[in-house]
């Protein structure tokens, strides 16, 4: 993602540590992740320790960990961050719908890819090329649940309270994601990157998904009053209606 990011670090740093002999126990993990948001560097992983821990933690358990081939890192969520999170989800899933733009969500999907040695868990993602939707589907209808059945998403949505200590980027990069829509804490920032014919991802003004500007994004996430959000979607739809839908005719 773009080099322009605000470094959002806590003043003391967050935990680094080298890898342990055998993986922890979730009780480990909770331990290293009690401050919610604060990202745990785990250094010179394998692909191997890092698949037996992820498929360690149960669903539910409120952890990410995401592999960039060399480190892990770990982070408990905090209710800012997941209500950030929802808010964007809403957001893609509601224009979408008003445009009747196909799409599906796969939410906080761990993406497991040993073919590219990565794995990464978007706060939400989603598909909108007609040939990825298809192939998920006939996946969902066998009852699937091996995520190596399901293609790369199009779009992840990454809600960044606190900075990345590994490279997310080269994760989506390597997973092909076209696009990643990211929500920089404190400063409030909304940024849209498209992934670039370079392999580095480049921020836009416009999403090439839905006709939508990232400083839309930020006002209906950010600005707009979301603490009723069945009148919030209500107005973000009529407003698609009016302001997005007369862009896809030009």
């Amino acid at each position: 993602m773009s080099s322009a990011a605000t470094d959002h670090t806590p003043a003391s740093s967050p935990p680094t540590l080298d890898a342990p002999r055998v993986v922890p126990t979730l009780e480990q993990l909770y331990v290293w992740t009690s401050e919610p948001d604060e990202r745990v560097l785990i250094r010179d992983v394998d692909w191997a320790f890092y698949e037996q821990l992820v498929d360690s933690i149960p669903e539910g358990a409120n952890l990410h960990a995401d592999f960039d081939g060399k480190d892990i890192e770990l982070m408990s969520l905090s209710p800012l961050h997941d209500g950030e999170e929802k808010l964007f989800g809403q957001l893609v899933e509601a224009v979408a719908q008003e445009l009747e733009i196909p799409y599906q969500g796969y939410g906080q999907t761990t993406w497991k890819r040993p073919e590219v040695n990565r794995g990464l868990e978007a706060d939400e993602c989603y598909y909108f090329q007609p040939e990825k939707i298809a192939a998920a589907a006939t996946a969902k209808a066998r009852r699937s649940r091996n995520v190596a059945d399901y293609p790369n998403p199009d779009l992840g949505i990454e809600v960044d309270i606190s900075r990345s200590r590994i490279d997310r980027p080269g994760i989506y990069a390597a997973l092909q994601v076209a696009e990643v829509w990211r929500f920089e804490g404190p400063g409030e920032r909304v940024l849209i990157e498209r992934l670039g014919a370079d392999g580095a991802y480049h921020a836009v003004e416009t999403s090439g998904l839905l006709p939508i500007r990232a400083d839309e994004v930020r006002r209906w996430v950010i600005e707009e009053d979301s603490s009723n959000h069945s009148a919030w979607a209500r107005r973000l739809r009529a407003w698609a209606r009016i302001e997005l839908a007369p862009r896809l005719e030009r």
